[in-house]
């Protein structure tokens, strides 16, 4: 593994450590995450786009996971940390050893490392800002979101971005 693609690894997964406290994503935007990761593979749309989809539905589960845990007032030391190494861990390990990453050929260039390690990244960094951003809002609107589905809106908006960015990238 040359030393570029060890720092990207370790920068992307050191964030793990410093895991915050979750607020749960609503189903409908884990639908609608997993419908667009679904169409995109279909269509055979590029690996980092790909990952952009594939990174927000891991967030979706891991704020699911830890509501989940937090409603059944389930708790042990680095509860968070370990679901979200978990998720990571759990989507990421088949799709090395499946060879979809990690594969010589699947890089963006040489300093972004994996196209779909990059995307996966990119996506659950722009997923949880959105859902960071729609709560931002809504305690700033008195507790109400400003329009029906901000919840599930607000979240996706950073996919779509990340998906046309990627896609501008790679044309």
């Amino acid at each position: 593994m040359n030393k570029e693609r060890l720092a990207f690894i370790g920068v992307l997964f050191s964030s793990l450590f410093f895991a915050l406290p979750a607020s749960a994503v609503c189903p409908v935007c884990t639908v609608a995450v997993g419908a667009g990761l679904g169409l995109s593979r279909w269509l055979g749309i590029n690996d980092s786009i790909s990952g952009v989809w594939i990174g927000g539905l891991i967030v979706s589960f891991i704020l699911w996971t830890i509501d989940w845990l937090n409603k059944k007032n389930k708790r042990f030391p680095f509860r968070n940390t370990l679901v979200i190494i978990g998720y990571f861990l759990a989507v990421i390990v088949p799709l090395y050893y499946a060879k979809i990453i990690a594969h010589p050929y699947a890089f963006l260039c040489s300093c972004a490392g994996d196209k779909l390690i990059l995307g996966i990244a990119a996506g659950a960094s722009g997923f949880y800002f959105g859902a960071i951003l729609y709560e931002y809002l809504k305690e700033k609107n008195n507790g109400h979101a400003h329009f029906p589905y901000e919840k599930v809106v607000m979240p996706i908006i950073p996919l779509i971005i990340l998906s046309l960015l990627f896609y501008l990238l790679t044309k």
